[in-house]
């Protein structure tokens, strides 16, 4: 609006300037343009519908009609002092404004403001939206991220107990089941305890398999960046499923591989594991294995079977939660979780995953990683972990577990191995329980969280402390991150997640307590 298109008798602009009133009349917004006195001199119909009075009450009257009561004496004294010193104001400059209906309710409005010069004096253009949907929505959207706030702390408060408190009694049944094993000698029994152990398995499998997706989903899983050598990986898995699969008549074969890759080794570790186990579950003859392949800067890790391979058709379903492929011949065994992880951990990782399949024939899945550098492998000096003789173990272990079930299932465990077993419950205890002890430890295991709040870290740096030399140490939660962060600093330190493994547990102790050394993986 100019001062040319402006009339010069503003009062009489209905009837000098249709056009101008009917521009003003179709304006989206409403429009009212006040005198120098405050007083509204014209209004749209817009305005008139927002605030429900009728043009006849609107014009001549001081603009603070349209505001609440209780702010129309201090809105005098700024529209003075805007009069005296008119700026552009656009809308939505923050401020939060309300209006006045005829009949007295309130609601929400954003008002820009334009000076405007004429032949008969200064007046002031304003534009008035009604915002009040859009700060409902807004609300809502608050609301909205408020709940999904409190859902977030409550799935991971879920989370933290799940890790603890659902692992505790599995934790207890599989340390009784792997007495039982070392103790039973009747052959009915022993199948009888046998078939326990692989229910015990399963509910495992299952148990971190649920419990590893709501972690990824939650977003709770957060890498923990290095570089390291694949080979390391490459090993450990090797011996862990090259059993497996002979025990199904399978042959596992591994390649050498001396490229060096930038990873979470735990999380690449878990992504492998997925694909080897399923690689072994659905090949019911001839071999499967794990191949370590570089090209163009790239390490491939090739998980490949001979096994019922997938159809063409489900190669885009097979990383769905709880999908199983629907083929003669597939086992009944899973979940279908597995995928599901490997999808979700490859995507934090910025890994590539390929598959191809021949059905019938096998699979191939292929996890790329850039490679850091290439280095020649190096022999493992260490001795290894299963070659061990199963000569009977002995020496003294120190057992930090507040879960009197737990403990006493740990006891009976690393009793019926062969050790000799003192325990206490916190970190205090245990300082006190070293006081009283004839020989000193030749291997400490700790809970994680204890039941005074200390740790397993500070529990174990306390007997280390009183002896003076670094145990060797194992500690145990289900609580992940957290272990992860805090025990790292512990040199001679191995971390396991519940439920553990008997039989690698048993294998573990018995190498530390020998060499004096944990094991590297």
């Amino acid at each position: 609006m100019s001062q040319d298109t402006l009339p010069s008798d503003i009062s009489n602009i209905g009837q000098s300037e249709v056009f101008f009133r009917n521009l003003l009349e179709s304006a989206p917004d409403a429009m009212i343009i006040v005198d120098e006195q405050g007083q509204m001199a014209l209004v749209n119909a817009q305005a008139q519908s927002m605030f429900a009075y009728r043009r006849e009450e609107m014009l001549g009257q001081p603009i603070e009609l349209l505001l609440p009561e209780a702010f129309r004496g201090q809105h005098v004294a700024l529209r003075s002092s805007y009069t005296d010193e008119p700026v552009l104001r656009p809308m939505g400059q923050g401020l939060d404004l309300v209006g006045t209906r005829k009949d007295g309710s309130e609601f929400p409005v954003e008002i820009s403001l334009s000076p405007v010069e004429t032949d008969s004096g200064k007046f002031i253009s304003s534009v008035i939206r009604d915002v009040t949907v859009r700060r409902q929505m807004e609300k809502d959207i608050k609301a909205a991220q408020e709940a999904a706030e409190r859902a977030n702390k409550a799935n991971s408060a879920f989370l933290a107990a799940a890790s603890h408190d659902l692992r505790q009694p599995v934790q207890a049944l599989s340390l009784l089941n792997g007495a039982l094993r070392r103790t039973v000698k009747d052959e009915r029994t022993l199948l009888m305890v046998e078939n326990q152990d692989a229910s015990l398995t399963a509910m495992t499998n299952l148990l971190n398999s649920l419990l590893d997706i709501s972690r990824l989903d939650a977003g709770a899983v957060i890498p923990e960046w290095e570089d390291f050598p694949v080979q390391r990986l490459i090993d450990r898995l090797s011996a862990e499923f090259g059993r497996q699969a002979n025990s199904k008549g399978l042959q596992f074969s591994s390649v050498s591989c001396a490229a060096v890759v930038r990873s979470d080794p735990n999380l690449l570790a878990e992504v492998l594991t997925n694909l080897v186990s399923n690689a072994i579950r659905y090949t019911d003859k001839g071999k499967v294995s794990m191949v370590c392949v570089e090209r163009d800067a790239q390490c491939q890790l090739e998980v490949s079977d001979t096994g019922i391979g997938i159809e063409p058709d489900q190669l885009d379903e097979i990383f769905r939660e709880f999908h199983q492929c629907k083929v003669a011949g597939a086992s009944k065994e899973g979940f279908g979780l597995g995928l599901a992880i490997v999808r979700r951990l490859t995507d934090l990782l910025e890994h590539r995953i390929d598959v191809h399949s021949d059905p019938g024939k096998g699979s191939q899945f292929t996890v790329s990683l850039p490679v850091v550098t290439d280095i020649v492998a190096i022999a493992d000096e260490d001795e290894d972990v299963d070659a061990e003789t199963q000569e009977q173990a002995s020496g003294l272990v120190v057992l930090i577990e507040d879960d009197v079930n737990v403990a006493d299932a740990w006891g009976l465990l690393l009793e019926a191995e062969g050790y000799g077993v003192a325990t206490a419950a916190t970190a205090i205890e245990a300082k006190a329980l070293i006081q009283h002890l004839n020989d000193q430890p030749v291997l400490l295991i700790s809970d994680f969280h204890l039941l005074d709040g200390s740790t397993g870290v500070e529990a174990v740096s306390l007997i280390r402390k009183f002896y003076g030399t670094e145990i060797p140490a194992f500690i145990v939660s289900g609580d992940t991150s957290k272990v992860v962060k805090d025990a790292r600093l512990l040199d001679n330190c191995t971390l396991m997640s519940k439920p553990v493994d008997t039989t690698r547990l048993l294998a573990a102790a018995r190498y530390a307590s020998r060499s004096g050394e944990v094991p590297q993986d």
